[in-house]
């Protein structure tokens, strides 16, 4: 059936309007106004490595060389070792991992004193920092004492020319409470004001610029 192309066009041009506005409201919706600014410091001093999947831990036993290794943590969190099968190490301090290994070996050995090494240095999903959008390279890192927005940057290269000028800070430990940055000046205009901490399962969203 033909259309008559005038009311064709008309139709195409009420949809790009439509697009046009679906998308204004979505980028207004992640970096509008009522979004306040993230905190410069982070309350994180006192903060503690979470053991991961992927993590290596290096188990040593006082006095007992054959029962000290090197494990790595499985995918499903565990790890085992001579004479601890199946043992939780994610989510755990190296402290309280090895408090848990002392009491496995304390079935078989005699007052075991463990201390529990990390190496690997992944950590669990709930403590890693996810950068997504118009970085130079998405991606997940594990989160660093004092980690910076900065530091964020120079490990995903940047944004592409195509980011906005604002981006948000989603903020697990706070509910998920969104806080506005300001990526490009702290890039380009090299404004150390930007620069923010980070904190623990922090997610970094960098929208695209509509312009």
């Amino acid at each position: 059936m033909n259309q008559n192309p005038s009311k064709l066009r008309r139709a195409l041009e009420r949809m790009a309007m439509m697009a046009s506005a679906f998308s204004l409201a979505g980028c207004a919706s992640l970096t509008g106004p009522d979004l306040p600014p993230a905190p410069q410091q982070a309350a994180t001093q006192d903060y503690t490595y979470i053991i991961g999947a992927g993590d290596s831990v290096n188990i040593v036993v006082w006095r007992n060389p054959e029962l000290s290794m090197s494990v790595p943590v499985r995918p499903d969190g565990k790890i085992a070792a001579p004479l601890v099968d199946d043992l939780l190490a994610q989510g755990k301090t190296p402290v309280q991992l090895a408090r848990d290994v002392e009491v496995v070996l304390g079935k078989y050995v005699r007052d075991p004193i463990v201390t529990v090494l990390v190496g690997g240095f992944v950590g669990p999903y709930s403590e890693q920092i996810r950068i997504v959008g118009e970085a130079s390279r998405p991606q997940a890192i594990p989160y660093k004492q004092q980690m910076t927005l900065l530091d964020l940057m120079i490990v995903v290269g940047g944004v592409t020319d195509f980011a906005s000028d604002k981006a948000i800070i989603m903020r697990t430990r706070e509910g998920s409470k969104q806080y506005s940055v300001r990526v490009r000046d702290l890039l380009k205009r090299g404004d150390m004001s930007a620069n923010v901490d980070m904190q623990p399962g922090d997610i970094l969203i960098i929208p695209q610029s509509l312009f």
